[in-house]
């Protein structure tokens, strides 16, 4: 039986189809190799100028240059036009940088970023020779050792601060309230970096914990605490507070797994970048602690790893979010070994939390918005810096007699003694702040989270016995 003969005109429209796709992908296989070629061409073209100065610099330049000193500057100098956060590392450099991520260094103990060309303290961690010394978030750190650090590479900052266990470094400082810039001698000191800073059972039934950091171990040091607590208490955890207020971040899985502790199920956090694509990380059931009601306290220096979890728990709303708006760092940065044993630390992605929102520049919005000090501490405040600048001194009588009166300009007497300038001069949310938090705590911000947790115990209480 012979076979029916197919449709001539089927047949040609099937080929003409054919050849108009072959056509159409063949054109945008030559737009796509032509657009790659200019590329090429152009970096190329780029190359050979840095080429042309390197080997100018090199043959003509006043005196003669390392070609590795020029090469490391060169790179920098690219990456300073791209992102606070991506930056070029030496070998010392990343291998301090990879101490970091361990938890154990040797410097100051502080987490610096740059604004406006300067060096500026994000926050001294607790306990350590910087914290110690009374360096506050917020400081300019003008001088190192006596060079201005003016448009200063971060990681050259860093690196000068840093060295041996026992070595004094000077570097200037300038604060609100400083006249000038007031010299900081410090002595470095092994940091060794405890993630968990403080574990405290308060009132008997809330755990505290204080995370001044984020280091590889954060998870576990955060899990052993609540363990620890819980075992305490004697009718089981009745709250939980999570203290990042000045947490400056850290590795971004030690945020993941931080939050994963809390949230059983759904999307913790998801990463974007222009081509390394993720997906996003999500929460498990197992080891979760979701049936204890929850507070997280931050500020404004709460940052990047910190933001994370917070962001995490209050789009699942796990937990409700105090204190102040948060740093607002939403870019996600990756560690690169290069050649030289030389490392790279690139922006790789920006981050979401789980409702999809970006909180770079805008950080984190609490829940309750604390300030630091309570009214009455406010007032306490004001009342002291007004008795003290009425205070009647001799010097403030009109027609006094100087020092140099009475002792000569040239007499060197050294009776009054020179003003100390290591002297701490404290900012007005800490003047009043304890050292240590306590069962009677004046950190305001605290107690207003215990407060809110006792609240809603009474409150589920009362609900419970109405329901029987």
């Amino acid at each position: 039986m012979s076979q029916p003969r197919k449709n001539p005109v089927r047949r040609t429209a099937a080929a003409l189809t054919a050849v108009v796709m072959l056509a159409f992908v063949s054109v945008l296989g030559v737009a796509w190799f032509q657009k790659a070629r200019a590329v090429q061409d152009e970096t190329y073209q780029y190359l050979e100028l840095f080429n042309q100065v390197l080997t100018i610099v090199q043959r003509d330049y006043v005196k003669e240059v390392n070609v590795k000193d020029l090469i490391y500057g060169a790179i920098r100098g690219m990456l300073e036009t791209l992102d606070p956060h991506t930056v070029f590392l030496s070998k010392e450099d990343f291998e301090e940088m990879k101490g970091d991520i361990s938890g154990e260094f040797g410097g100051l103990g502080i987490e610096i970023s740059v604004r406006n060309g300067w060096i500026v303290i994000i926050a001294p961690i607790e306990d350590t020779p910087a914290w110690k010394a009374g360096l506050k978030a917020d400081d300019l750190i003008v001088e190192i050792e006596g060079e201005s650090t003016r448009n200063m590479n971060i990681n050259d900052a860093v690196h000068r601060m840093r060295g041996e266990i026992g070595t004094p470094v000077t570097i200037k400082v300038m604060r609100e309230g400083f006249d000038e810039p007031r010299p900081f001698t410090i002595v470095r000191d092994r940091i060794q970096i405890k993630s968990v800073k403080e574990a405290e059972l308060m009132s008997g039934d809330i755990a505290y914990l204080k995370c001044v950091t984020f280091t590889g171990n954060t998870e576990t040091e955060a899990r052993a605490g609540i363990n620890q607590l819980a075992a305490q208490a004697k009718n089981g955890l009745k709250g939980i507070v999570l203290d990042l207020r000045g947490n400056p971040g850290g590795p971004l899985d030690q945020a993941i797994k931080l939050s994963d502790m809390f949230i059983s199920e759904g999307v913790i956090v998801s990463v974007a970048g222009r081509v390394e694509k993720q997906p996003p990380a999500f929460a498990h059931k197992a080891g979760t602690i979701d049936n204890v009601p929850m507070v997280v306290l931050v500020n404004q220096h709460s940052a990047s790893a910190s933001e994370i979890v917070a962001g995490a728990l209050q789009d699942h709303g796990r937990a409700v979010i105090m204190g102040k708006t948060t740093f607002g760092k939403g870019s996600v940065q990756q560690l690169r070994q290069l050649k030289d044993n030389a490392g790279l630390k690139l922006t790789t992605a920006y981050y979401y939390t789980p409702s999809g929102r970006s909180i770079q520049e805008q950080g984190i919005t609490p829940d309750i918005a604390v300030d630091a000090l309570s009214p009455q501490q406010k007032i306490k405040l004001e009342e002291a810096e007004k008795a003290d600048k009425h205070y009647l001194r001799e010097k403030d009588l009109q027609g006094h007699f100087s020092h140099e009166d009475v002792v000569g300009p040239e007499s060197g007497d050294s009776a009054a003694p020179p003003e100390n300038p290591d002297a701490k001069v404290e900012k007005e949310d800490e003047k009043l702040l304890p050292d240590k938090v306590g069962e009677d705590t004046d950190d305001y911000q605290l107690q207003r989270a215990l407060d809110l947790l006792r609240s809603f115990e009474i409150f589920h209480s009362v609900l419970s016995r109405k329901a029987g």
